[in-house]
C-alpha cells in the first residue's frame, strides 16, 4: 500500500508551475502507460491553460487549490477546492482563474483487459 499527500503534492507542483516558463507542472500520482487508470496532479499558474484537446477516456478533474474553468464548445463549468468536474467526451480546455492545482483522473478507453481480469 502507498500513501500520498495530495495537499503536499499540490503545493509542490504549484511552486514548480510558478517557476516554470510554461506556467505549469504535473506529477503522475498513480498509473501510467501500462495501466487503465492514471491520476495526475496538474498545477497551473493564474491565466495559464491546457489548450483544447481530446478526452482519452473517462475523466474527472478534482480541484485541490485555486479556481479553474473547464470549457467545451460554448459551455463552461467553474470549479473551486473540493469540486469534482466530469470531463466531457468532447474537445475541451482547462484554464486557471487563479494559481490552481487539480487531480486529473483518467480511465483510458479501449485498454485491453486480460482474460484473468474478466474471469469469474
Amino acid at each position: 500500500m502507498e500513501k500520498s499527500s495530495l495537499t503536499a503534492l499540490a503545493r509542490e507542483q504549484l511552486k514548480l508551475a510558478r517557476d516554470a516558463s510554461s506556467g505549469r507542472s504535473a506529477h503522475t500520482v498513480y498509473g501510467g502507460h501500462e495501466h487503465v487508470l492514471r491520476q495526475t496532479v496538474i498545477a497551473l499558474a493564474s491565466g495559464e491553460r491546457l489548450d483544447e484537446h481530446e478526452n482519452p477516456g473517462e475523466a474527472t478533474v478534482h480541484v485541490l487549490q485555486g479556481r479553474v474553468r473547464l470549457t467545451t464548445g460554448d459551455v463552461a463549468w467553474e470549479g473551486s477546492p473540493g469540486d469534482l468536474l466530469i470531463v466531457p467526451a468532447a474537445l475541451h480546455a482547462l484554464v486557471a482563474l487563479e494559481d490552481s492545482a487539480v487531480l486529473l483522473t483518467v480511465a483510458k478507453r479501449g485498454y485491453p483487459v486480460s482474460h484473468e481480469a474478466t474471469a469469474g
